[in-house]
């Protein structure tokens, strides 16, 4: 999956023609979010078919602004302080975490600064929950 940041007019209607945009192409949005900062609106969303969700955006006239790779975690909920740890490690291995949100399965999805070292320390974070009793 991907990460689709889309920039998106400050109106209303812009956010139901970017899903309709979606929709007539079969691109299924997997989670993400919209928000309205310093008065232009910003999207992330999540897609299976980046390539697809790109050309269906731009067929429509709506701008992507970048497409990334992501990061995907379980989190355990019945533990507080679950986003804090991983934050904590992502930071202490010098990994800035630049998106997160979650998916429509209750996944945590972090778009980070450098990919690789995002990626190790996300799978070291997994094997450890995997080990626990």
């Amino acid at each position: 999956m991907k990460d689709l940041t889309i920039a998106l007019e400050n109106r209303p209607g812009a956010l139901a023609e970017m899903g309709e945009a979606l929709a007539r192409r079969g691109v299924s949005v997997e989670g993400g979010g919209a928000w309205v900062m310093n008065g232009q609106g910003v999207a992330h969303i999540l897609v299976e078919d980046s390539s697809e969700a790109r050309r269906a955006l731009e067929a429509a006239g709506i701008r992507v602004v970048a497409v990334r790779e992501v990061l995907v975690q379980r989190l355990n909920q019945t533990e507080a302080g679950q986003l804090g740890k991983l934050a904590r490690r992502m930071a202490d291995a010098g990994v800035n975490i630049e998106v997160v949100y979650s998916d429509h399965d209750q996944r945590l999805i972090l778009v980070v600064d450098d990919e690789g070292k995002g990626r190790r320390v996300s799978e070291a974070w997994t094997r450890e929950r995997e080990e626990e009793p």
